[in-house]
């Protein structure tokens, strides 16, 4: 059952609540990983206000704005605000994007003659909610075990998931980010993958870091969620990668459902200040289907959500987004008749410099729908340099809040098959850049053939279907030629502190059954997060106290994160006892923590 077609994303989705007898409608939402900020403040240069700082009610007629100026450069605008009648709401300065809100008629005409204001817009056409400044958390549903054993459903074998999990489910190093709806972090078949510590709440556009606010408000992105690494336990269903880490960052605001620019700005941001490996965003940005640049509000729009989107590329995150759920070639566009959907929409003609946002942005990887036939879904947008690849979005069984499972149909459930197979290549290529994996997602792909007298193109490249549908086991395994790995692996998954130029910090690993001595080629998986490795020293440890060096340090690598597999050759270590990662900051202004390790035997 689909709602109508000129919907936004999330809505268009359906959900059969398994034992609720009920069928329920949802939004979209993100996640990301770090330690909460102090109330109220700026941690960094990562710019991001800390929910807190504001607890005033909102008076009638408050709007929200952003206010975009260069990079680094917003203290003047920031005062300019409190003089033309608004208040700062929320400051993202390495983007150069401020939060806002005023209930002045003309704040955003004297704000446009500010100096170094570059451009300024309204975020939405309706009032700024009460909720803004005092948002609830989310109520942790009542949960339930399931009782039904995982089987084998037609979307996972359709890109080859279930012969993808004999090879890898993905390494826990790797963290994918549901922005959306909220995440239910005690779901049965979720709960093992859920990284609380990562995970937040950007509704309202200002970062809430509470325990809970990542809570699902519906139940798109907890069905959103299973689709990428429900765990492989026996019961319910298994993800495409259920190996990786999930983390939540609900930008779906509450009792809305929308999602505006200011919330999707905060998410990106935080995604690649805390080094999340992939996003997933199965939503467009509210009010506006398409943003269109000759419109001062919607421009502002555009140039916000996109500086924030190339921050987190610029961080190393590779951005997935649904397509789109109206039957719509996004390549020629003359019309939208469901904007701004805040308040009163309106017919108005548009161009093909109008943008679906983050969707179209350049960078995100755009996945349109396919039914079980491997055709284009009813529902599912498309066009011409639209559509990176394609994957399964109708009648997607995945979970729900509460252990529960359902169905749901949309962009919204392909766009997390995508995700999901992105997060296994970063698993088995953790040095890969974010152009090598968009290649090997498209390189790696099925063709598909045109299915009706819209499609055009070629087999391997057409407006429906991109590169084709996404594959899952030749993400893991060259197209499954490549054996599943036969050595033991051994990891260690705790967070472990690294403090700025202070003492070596240790992480242990406690080999044990294994025979003899370790191999020439032992194999070490290092995953830390942190602002400039350059300043990082790494060794292993074996158990008699060897150090074996991986890493030295170098001024002149400010790279964010280290992430690659070392061989050492330890064939004079006996190989059961404490193996420790040793790592030390040896210069003073940046920080980070050790993520995972693991050792192959």
């Amino acid at each position: 059952m689909f709602l109508r077609s000129r919907n936004r994303l999330g809505r268009a989705a359906t959900v059969a609540l398994v034992g609720a007898g009920l069928i329920a409608t949802a939004g979209t939402a993100f996640a990301a990983p770090g330690a909460p900020a102090a109330p109220g403040s700026i941690y960094g240069s990562d710019s991001i206000s800390s929910l807190g700082s504001i607890s005033s009610p909102v008076a009638a007629g408050t709007r929200s704005y952003l206010v975009i100026t260069a990079p680094n450069d917003t203290a003047g605008a920031k005062t300019a605000v409190g003089t033309n009648g608004g208040s700062v709401f929320a400051s993202y300065d390495a983007i150069g994007v401020i939060v806002a809100h005023s209930a002045a008629a003309d704040f955003a005409s004297k704000m446009r003659t500010v100096t170094g204001v570059q451009q300024v817009g309204a975020s939405r056409t309706s009032d700024v909610p009460a909720e803004a400044t005092n948002p609830a958390i989310p109520p942790a549903p009542a949960q339930v075990t399931p009782t039904t054993s995982e089987t084998a459903r037609v979307d996972m074998t359709q890109i080859g998931a279930d012969k993808a999990w004999a090879v890898n489910t993905g390494s826990s190093a790797v963290t994918v980010g549901v922005l959306d709806t909220g995440v239910d972090d005690q779901h049965y078949d979720l709960k093992a993958n859920f990284d609380a510590t990562k995970s937040a709440s950007c509704a309202y556009g200002k970062l809430d870091t509470r325990a809970g606010s990542w809570r699902d408000t519906g139940s798109h992105g907890t069905h959103v969620a299973g689709t990428i690494a429900a765990a492989k336990n026996g019961k319910g269903m298994v993800g495409v990668a259920p190996g990786v880490k999930i983390a939540s960052v609900r930008i779906a605001e509450n009792p809305s459902g929308l999602f505006f620019p200011e919330n999707t700005i905060c998410a990106f941001v935080f995604a690649g200040d805390k080094g999340f490996d992939v996003t997933n965003n199965s939503y467009y940005t509210d009010p506006w289907l398409f943003n269109c640049p000759d419109n001062a509000d919607q421009a502002a729009i555009l140039e916000g959500v996109k500086r924030a989107q190339q921050y987190a590329e610029g961080k190393g995150v590779l951005n997935v987004s649904a397509a789109g759920n109206e039957d719509y070639n996004l390549a020629s566009k003359s019309s939208d008749s469901t904007s701004p959907n805040d308040s009163t929409p309106a017919n108005r003609t548009i161009s093909n410099n109008c943008l679906s946002v983050p969707g179209e942005l350049p960078g995100m990887v755009s996945v349109s729908s396919i039914n079980s036939s491997n055709v284009k879904s009813s529902f599912s947008n498309y066009g011409t340099g639209k559509i990176a690849v394609a994957a399964p979005g109708d009648n997607v069984y995945s979970t729900v809040p509460g252990g529960k499972y359902g169905a749901k149909s949309g962009t919204s459930m392909a766009s997390p098959h995508v995700a999901g197979v992105a997060a296994l290549l970063v698993s088995v290529n953790p040095t890969a850049t974010l152009a090598d994996l968009r290649s090997k997602l498209a390189t790696q792909a099925d063709d598909l053939t045109c299915s009706d007298s819209r499609c055009s193109g070629t087999t391997a490249l057409n407006n429906f279907y991109g590169e084709g549908r996404v594959d899952a086991l030749a993400a893991v395994s060259d197209g499954g030629t490549t054996p599943p790995p036969t050595g033991t692996v051994f990891e260690n998954t705790a967070d472990v502190s690294i403090p700025d130029a202070g003492a070596a910090v240790y992480s242990n690993i406690v080999v044990s059954g294994v025979t003899g001595n370790a191999p020439a080629t032992l194999k070490v998986d290092v995953n830390i997060v942190h602002t400039w490795r350059g300043d990082l020293v790494i060794d292993l440890i074996a158990p008699d106290g060897t150090a074996y060096r991986l890493k030295a340090s170098s001024s002149n690598d400010s790279a964010d994160n280290v992430i690659a597999t070392y061989t050492v050759n330890a064939s004079t270590e006996v190989a059961n006892g404490t193996w420790k990662l040793k790592v030390q900051d040896v210069a003073r202004y940046d920080t980070g923590h050790i993520n995972s390790w693991k050792l192959t035997f």
